[in-house]
């Protein structure tokens, strides 16, 4: 997922000059701290630099990642007014497309690398300078003081990838910023200890993610080191033995692929072996729950059995944070006991600069569960009668409602919107949770994903989605319901070792592909869902009567999920409708296998 990133404003010739004078400011205030400064590479796919002359200079800047699709990046361009715009080498030709739309504000491209002389040429025909890093580094030689900034100066517009419509422009303050990196301060004291230059931070979420950018920030006041990946999914856990971070964040989609690829290497290995990490994993399990501290609960099986765990993870970790979607009780509770690391789940959005909830890791309790408000907001919960979720009941249950230091100043351009999510001073940000009797949050629903089936049954489609992930045969599933039907289909990745596992014990032969349109092997994927249904809880109506096997991911590039890898559903209807059309067809024929 390659980084791109722009900056909006009308100061571009001051940021032009004092670009390497923050090189130079930074590396002086490290070392008079006494820290060691590495090189960082401005062909690195990152954009963090550009930034921190940014947030040195009172400049507005705009991040901005090409996955969001051609037409998402010329809106925001034109939209955000971009002066200037940062990217790698290989961008330059995708962005020069879409120019001679663009060119009202755009005035300058700066690559990381170098620009081949054709291309140079083709961006200067359209009116717009082109350099490379080294040219336009060399543009910035005077020392000049730094301007004055002010708590309520605009620090960023960061646009949300959404799952529908355009992208929409959240306004952050300087103030929601430093807000967000006293609350994550705050945070670690309580979970277990702050930050400081020994620590390391692996960062590998988009530059428009503002989980990252808090974390950043905060690593960075702390003289924590930052590393960076090389891009590339498929190497996210190399780059972390190379890395070797003390700090992790991730999303629920990164932690259960970890814990299905342990999972995986536990069952292969041999019968003792099995019963020894199993015997060890409920001792462990037992302390924690019964008030022990990570550190404290098992310190004989950390070292002879949950060690191994730990040098997957790079050998240095102590500390892995999640957000962006709940993360399942089963892979918290796992990572908890055999990561040999503190873990603490959060919820929050872009609008809330992060982290607005925040579970504490060695309250285990909390498991489950997103953890209390974080100190620098106040929250409530709202009524939501047509999903039947009562704010004054017993349990209570609504939309959650947000106000505080850390909530964005509104959407960009879009006063309309504004007022919408304002509409009486709190910030609805469309999520329902639970208030659990220890005051922590847990997140159940999405009050727009809901639908009606014809016989008039609501169904929370995420719900059902996320208790159809906990089987161990799939990788990914969307669950859909037409309101003129009468049951739900799906369309599922399956995890290949599940279907070759099928295939090896039924005498099946083909590849993984010809597998998943085999349907003995969708009547199995979906009696096993159904049955992991069924143990959860689910009703009748909420059982899948017919499966399509995708042996293709889900995948940003084709626009199916966000960055967060969350589904987009709209999107995924249009793409399977033939696919859909189909099993509902088969499904009333008593045909879909």
């Amino acid at each position: 997922m390659a980084r791109l990133v722009t900056m909006c404003g009308k100061r571009m010739n001051k940021c032009t000059r004092r670009l390497s004078r923050l090189e130079q400011l930074s590396e002086a205030s490290a070392l008079s701290r006494g820290l060691t400064v590495p090189y960082m590479d401005p062909t690195a796919q990152n954009g963090s630099w550009p930034c921190r002359a940014c947030n040195s200079q009172g400049i507005c800047y705009v991040p901005l990642y090409d996955t969001l699709g051609q037409n998402a990046v010329e809106f925001i361009l034109d939209h955000a007014e971009i002066s200037i715009a940062f990217m790698q080498e290989s961008k330059i030709k995708s962005i020069a497309s879409i120019l001679p739309k663009c060119t009202a504000h755009i005035k300058a491209i700066v690559s990381f690398g170098d620009v081949p002389i054709e291309l140079k040429r083709e961006v200067e025909q359209l009116g717009v300078s082109c350099f490379s890093w080294e040219e336009f580094s060399t543009m910035g030689e005077d020392i000049q003081e730094l301007p004055k900034k002010q708590k309520d100066d605009i620090c960023t517009i960061m646009y949300t990838s959404g799952t529908t419509g355009e992208p929409k422009g959240v306004i952050i303050t300087n103030r929601a910023i430093v807000a967000g990196v006293t609350t994550t301060e705050h945070l670690l004291q309580l979970t277990d200890k702050v930050v400081d230059e020994y620590d390391s931070y692996f960062s590998y979420l988009p530059l428009a993610h503002i989980f990252d950018q808090v974390i950043g920030n905060y690593c960075i006041s702390k003289g924590a080191s930052i590393g960076f990946w090389q891009g590339d999914i498929r190497y996210l856990m190399e780059d972390v033995q190379v890395m070797k971070p003390t700090i992790f964040c991730g999303v629920p989609r990164v932690y259960d692929r970890i814990y299905t690829g342990i999972n995986q290497k536990i069952q292969s290995g041999g019968l003792i072996a099995k019963h020894l990490f199993q015997y060890a994993y409920n001792y462990k399990l037992g302390n924690l729950m019964n008030g022990f501290k990570q550190h404290e609960a098992s310190p004989f099986f950390d070292k002879i059995v949950f060690s191994k765990i730990k040098e997957g993870l790079g050998g240095r970790i102590r500390l892995m944070l999640s957000g962006a979607a709940p993360l399942p009780r089963h892979i918290e509770e796992f990572m908890r006991v055999t990561s040999c690391s503190v873990l603490a789940q959060g919820y929050g959005l872009t609008e809330s600069c992060s982290g607005c909830f925040t579970s504490i890791a060695n309250v285990i309790s909390m498991i489950g569960t997103v953890g209390p408000p974080v100190t620098a907001v106040e929250a409530r919960l709202e009524s939501v009668p047509e999903m039947g979720y009562d704010a004054l009941s017993s349990a209570p249950r609504g939309e959650i409602c947000l106000r505080g230091h850390t909530l964005f100043s509104g959407y960009y351009k879009r006063p309309d919107l504004t007022k919408e999510v304002f509409s009486d001073g709190w910030f609805h940000t469309g999520d329902i949770g639970e208030w659990q009797p220890d005051g922590t949050m847990k997140i159940i629903d999405r009050k727009k994903n809901i639908f009606k089936l014809s016989q008039g049954e609501y169904v929370a489609v995420e719900v059902l989605e996320s208790a159809y992930a906990q089987s161990q045969l799939v990788a990914s599933v969307w669950v859909y319901g037409n309101s003129f039907e009468s049951f739900l289909v799906a369309v599922v990745v399956p995890e290949k070792q599940a279907i070759e596992d099928w295939a090896a014990l039924n005498s099946k032969s083909g590849d993984y592909a010809e597998l998943c349109s085999d349907p003995k092997a969708r009547r199995y994927i979906q009696d096993e869902l159904n049955q992991t249904g069924k143990k959860l809880g689910l009703r009748g109506f909420e059982m899948l009567r017919a499966v399509h096997l995708e042996p293709v991911p889900f995948s940003i590039d084709k626009d199916l999920i966000t960055p967060t890898f969350k589904l987009k559903r709209p999107q995924l209807l249009k793409y399977y409708k033939n696919r859909v059309d189909q099993l509902y067809k088969d499904a009333k024929m008593g045909t879909a296998q």
